[in-house]
């Protein structure tokens, strides 16, 4: 099925490259790259030569390393608070707080406070990976073949879509943990008591956790879908014989 493909291409690449040719012609060598240029693009991980458990297993295999690689660069030092693509602000009246004092220098606690939020982000990222990985394992062949053929991010969003309730209420407690660990949970009281009294309506700790929360599964889910994107464009990301099969290279 794939020397089909491939010798269809290649009469493909010569039709197209046909009309106002340039002086010197394609060589067979050009002609077989392009063929591989459009079967890698058009038809990754030809479902004819691969089993079930290849597809599956390969889409697995690619989420969890993503999410190994995710994890990795989100709980080192400052891997929210110094990136900006992931960098848990203040929510609400808070950050609007901090974003007016901050030209005066008079933002000092709430900065506190967020680096605080971040920090605790940092520390919790392990467990959030690892539930994400668990997650992973039960993708079914049928849900491994819908994402195969999607875009560069399909296996993430999918992912996300079927995952993120359980996953919220799972990570949540140990999120909680951290905050309370980082000191946010005590700053917190004090600040909007300072800077929103008044315009928070429900008990503040659980309005931060709840905002943060959303923020690290979002920084979180950000990364593993760089991550996965790359596997898809990248044949030098796929770093497994199981990853080359599935998605060429």
């Amino acid at each position: 099925m794939r020397a089909w493909l491939t010798g269809l291409c290649i009469a493909l690449a010569a039709t197209a490259l046909a009309p106002g040719a340039a002086a010197q012609a394609p060589s067979k060598q050009d002609l077989s790259k392009i063929a591989s240029d459009i079967l890698h693009q058009k038809v990754p991980g030809d479902s004819v030569s691969l089993s079930k458990g290849d597809v599956a297993s390969g889409l697995k295999e690619a989420l969890t390393a993503a999410s190994d690689v995710a994890g990795k660069r989100l709980s080192a030092k400052d891997g929210f608070f110094g990136d900006p693509a992931v960098r848990l602000a203040l929510p609400g009246v808070l950050g609007d707080a901090q974003k007016r004092l901050q030209p005066f220098g008079m933002s000092g606690p709430l900065d506190d406070l967020q680096l605080k939020v971040n920090r605790a982000a940092e520390s919790a990222t392990p467990t959030a990976k690892k539930l994400v990985v668990d997650a992973v394992k039960s993708m079914t062949f049928e849900d491994a073949m819908g994402v195969l053929r999607g875009g560069d991010t399909a296996a993430t969003d999918f992912l996300r879509k079927k995952t993120e309730t359980g996953l919220r209420k799972a990570f949540r407690p140990y999120f909680d943990d951290a905050l309370k660990t980082s000191g946010a949970l005590t700053a917190v009281d004090g600040a909007v008591a300072k800077y929103g009294a008044g315009l928070v309506k429900t008990d503040a700790k659980t309005w931060l956790a709840d905002n943060a929360t959303t923020g690290a599964l979002n920084g979180l889910f950000y990364y593993v879908a760089r991550e996965e994107q790359a596997i898809r464009r990248d044949p030098v990301k796929r770093t497994t014989d199981l990853l080359r099969k599935v998605f060429g290279g």
